[in-house]
Order: structure tokens, then C-alpha cells, then sequence
């Protein structure tokens, strides 16, 4: 169950004057959740694509602000990075009592990535096509392992493991080069792309570097999967 707490901890003093000179006003519960929501968000940090929603804590009932004089003072509570569940403190000083005010704010992030999906169940030795994936936005803590947020990047990989519908898509469920595949290998140098076919000889995806043989000359390689049934040779 979440709770908020109060305490009386000491603010950065203002001087007499500019209190004297300042009218105190009650913050609405509105205004101390953007205030919270604000001091959140300048620490988030993800991709641009991402969908983030930050929730304050609900104090409707529970909490009737004080007087304050401006500024109200709002910081996290740690210097540790943005999570699931992170801490506020807000505070001012105010007429109402002799000492300043504070409280801490619970306030909850939920991020959302695209992610490529299921559509049905996909089984081993399935082809990944337009009609089996779609791309849904997924929270970040349901997603274990490498996902892709392209489902047009996945057109012709193959499933090596059962994935159920509507289940992210990760690196370790496909192949784009499988054990066995014909493959196209490339070779680039300064100035041509020489192409042969060749055998894979492991699984690998984009990226990866696994063993293949030339087919012409039977000789073993090393080359690095740049697509689906491609792989190419760092000359």
C-alpha cells in the first residue's frame, strides 16, 4: 500500500523581506502533482519513440496543503535513476507554522516501447511473414531479452522457439541465418562486392559472426549475418 509522509526537515532559508514582500497561498493537490510530475520527467531518459506516463500519488482526501509562500520547493528524494516507483520531496515555508513544511510525494513511471508481436501462435520452422507479426506498444518490465520494434526488419527469419500470441519477439526465438541454410556471402573490397553461396554452419541473427562454407572451394569462413540467408566477409 502506498503512503506519504510528513516531516518538518529544515528548506533553504528565505530572507525576512522577501517573505514580508510575498503573499502565501494554498498550492492545489493539482498543482503540487505537476510539480512532482515535472521534477520526474527532467530525469527520464529513453529513446525517442518510447511512450512514458508518470502518475503521482492519489492524495485526494488525505492531504489538505498549507499556506505556503513561493517558491514551493520540489527535488527527488534520491539521486538514484528513474524506476518503476521513485520518491518526491516537496516543501515551502508558510505562516501556519513556525517551521517549513515538506512531504514526500510516491510517484510511479510506466514506459512503453513499440515491439514487434505475435499475431498467433508461431512454432519452430516458421517463417516470419506480414500476417504473424504486428507491433504493439509493450511495458519495459514485460520484455525480456532483445527485442525489435521493425517488424519489416523480421520478413523471412525463421522461429526456432514456440512464441504464444501477442508475446514479444525476441532475439533468441529466430534465426535470420539458420544451421544449414543456403546463404549468399559477400565479399567487399576497395573497389568490387564479390557474391558466392555458401552453407551456414550455426544459427545467427543481424549482426552476429558465425562460421559458413563456401560452397566453391569448401573452405570454412567467418562472416558477419547482415540480413535474412546473407552474410558477408570483413576483407
Amino acid at each position: 500500500m502506498k503512503v506519504f509522509f510528513l516531516c518538518f526537515l529544515c528548506l533553504l532559508p528565505l530572507s525576512l523581506p522577501a517573505i514580508a514582500n510575498e503573499e502565501a497561498m494554498t498550492p492545489s493537490l493539482s498543482t503540487i502533482y505537476q510539480l512532482a510530475k515535472e521534477a520526474v520527467e527532467k530525469k527520464i531518459d529513453v529513446n525517442s519513440n518510447a511512450k512514458v506516463n508518470v502518475i503521482p500519488q492519489n492524495l485526494e482526501g488525505r492531504l489538505t496543503p498549507p499556506r505556503c509562500y513561493p517558491p514551493i520547493t520540489v527535488e527527488l528524494a534520491s539521486d538514484r535513476d528513474i524506476s518503476r516507483n521513485n520518491t518526491v520531496k516537496i516543501g515551502c515555508r508558510t505562516p501556519d507554522y513556525d517551521y517549513p513544511w515538506q512531504m514526500y510525494l510516491s510517484v510511479r513511471v510506466e514506459i512503453q516501447y513499440p515491439v514487434v508481436v505475435a499475431t498467433e501462435l508461431l512454432s519452430p520452422d516458421d517463417i516470419i511473414d506480414t500476417h504473424n507479426v504486428t507491433t504493439m506498444y509493450v511495458d519495459q518490465y514485460s520484455i525480456k531479452g532483445q527485442f525489435f520494434s521493425d517488424s519489416s526488419s523480421l520478413i523471412g527469419s525463421r522461429v526456432k522457439r514456440r512464441v504464444a500470441k501477442d508475446s514479444p519477439i525476441i532475439d533468441k526465438n529466430l534465426c535470420f541465418v539458420c544451421k544449414g541454410d543456403m546463404v549468399s556471402i559477400y565479399a567487399n573490397t576497395a573497389n568490387i562486392q564479390i557474391k558466392t553461396l555458401g552453407e551456414a554452419l550455426r544459427d545467427g541473427n543481424i549482426g552476429e559472426l558465425i562460421r559458413v562454407k563456401n560452397n566453391q572451394s569448401s573452405k570454412q569462413l567467418e562472416a558477419v549475418v547482415i540480413g535474412v540467408g546473407e552474410v558477408e566477409v570483413r576483407m
